[in-house]
This record gives structure tokens, C-alpha cells and sequence, in this order.
């Protein structure tokens, strides 16, 4: 099995840094991609209010790479004019998994000694997980497919 490690943050102090993972969530990595995109360079504070928003219905995340066949949404072009697209969804089940790793991190970012109000979230990738292939057997010798797919997260938060 390999190995985990995150990725090699230069420009700043290790202490001034706190890291939190998910691994092998049952979650849709394409959503978790579009998720992490919209949040990735936001304060903490501010990414989990956007989310908590986004768990009310009250403003869809832009879907920018995986957004082929999706609806529009209202208020979409004007709050992310910077990808200027209307394509978006409320991606719940991610949601959820994303704001229990927010709060990890910032549970580490606290007993670190970092101040909440100045924590800004530098690094969040979503990466792919093992896929699960079953098969459920029908009748007359057919079999319905069942896939489950997997996918890790990681974040890392700086005090800026």
C-alpha cells in the first residue's frame, strides 16, 4: 500500500501550518473537485459560512471542469463573475464531509495556537479513492451493476 503524504508547502512556517485529511469517503470526487475549487483560498471562517448556505439552498457552488448536462442557477454569474458561469448544484453529501473536515482543522489549528479569525485555508485537493464494482443478479441471467465510489480530501490552513 502507498504511502500518504501532503504536498510540501515552502513559503510558510511549519508552525504557523494545521493539516486535516478525510480518506475513503463515500462521496463523488467530481463533486468533491468543484467543492474544494470554490472554497480553496477563502478564510475559514468564510468557507464555512459558504457552506452552511450551501446546505440551505441558498447559493449553489459553480461547477467550472465536470458541468456537462447540469441546470443553471440563479445568482450565479454575478457572485463568481471570475468563472462566468451560471452551471452550478447544491452538492449536499459533500457539503457535509467538507465542513467535518473544516472543523477538524480548525480543532488543530486551535490546539496549535493559531487565531481563527486569520486562518486562511491554502491547500484543498480532492483525490480519488478505490471504486467498488458489484453486481446484483437479476432474472432471466442479467445483473444490474452497483458502483460505489470513493474519495480522500486533504487541507491544509495557514495563519496569514
Amino acid at each position: 500500500m502507498g504511502g500518504w503524504r501532503y504536498p510540501q508547502v515552502i513559503k510558510y512556517d511549519e508552525s504557523k501550518i494545521a493539516r486535516a485529511m478525510i480518506r475513503d469517503a463515500p462521496i463523488s470526487f467530481k463533486e468533491t473537485y468543484e467543492v474544494c475549487k470554490v472554497i480553496k483560498g477563502m478564510r475559514l471562517v468564510e468557507a464555512k459560512e459558504f457552506l452552511k448556505k450551501v446546505l440551505e439552498f441558498k447559493e449553489p457552488v459553480p461547477y467550472v471542469r465536470y458541468k456537462l448536462n447540469i441546470g443553471h442557477k440563479s445568482g450565479l454569474a454575478e457572485r463568481w463573475s471570475k468563472w462566468k458561469t451560471p452551471i452550478g448544484r447544491y452538492p449536499i453529501k459533500v457539503v457535509k464531509y467538507i465542513l467535518k473536515l473544516l472543523d477538524n482543522v480548525e480543532n488543530n489549528a486551535i490546539n496549535k495556537g493559531l487565531d481563527i479569525e486569520k486562518v486562511k485555508i491554502i491547500h484543498i485537493a480532492a483525490h480519488r479513492s478505490y471504486y467498488l464494482k458489484k453486481w446484483m443478479p437479476r432474472a432471466f441471467g442479467r445483473a444490474t451493476p452497483w458502483f460505489r465510489t470513493h474519495t480522500s480530501i486533504e487541507v491544509m490552513v495557514a495563519e496569514v
